[in-house]
């Protein structure tokens, strides 16, 4: 089980990223996660493994939207309208089961958004 996330940069307040995480042997429910300086890591958004199932955090609803392109085994993070509080390290997870649990088997190492002008 390999999961990698791409995507991450610098931005400027307003702009969009779109961040890919790589899921190689992973046919579970996954979940975007970040954490910024100082703060705990907080869950962003979780799609099911068929897709069928999504839900995001109440700071983010609306501006991003997660996606799942399953002959690619990838998940998306597609992130609009970013603000500097966006700021932190993103990271995928895997969870346990093929629904949104919050239970993670598996981390990617992550990927840093850095929201600045």
């Amino acid at each position: 089980v390999q999961l990698v996330e791409s995507g991450g940069g610098l931005v400027q307040p307003g702009g969009s990223l779109r961040l890919s995480c790589a899921a190689s042997g992973v046919y579970y429910a996954i979940g975007w996660f970040r954490q910024a300086p100082g703060k705990e890591r907080e869950g962003v958004s979780c799609i099911s493994s068929g897709g069928g199932t999504i839900n995001y955090a109440d700071s983010v609803k609306g501006r991003f939207t997660i996606s799942r392109d399953k002959a690619k085994n990838t998940v998306y993070l597609q992130m609009d309208s970013l603000k500097p509080e966006d700021t932190a390290v993103y990271y995928c997870a895997a969870d346990r089961y093929n629904y949104c649990s919050g239970r993670m088997n598996y981390w990617g190492k992550g990927t840093l958004v850095t929201v600045s002008s």
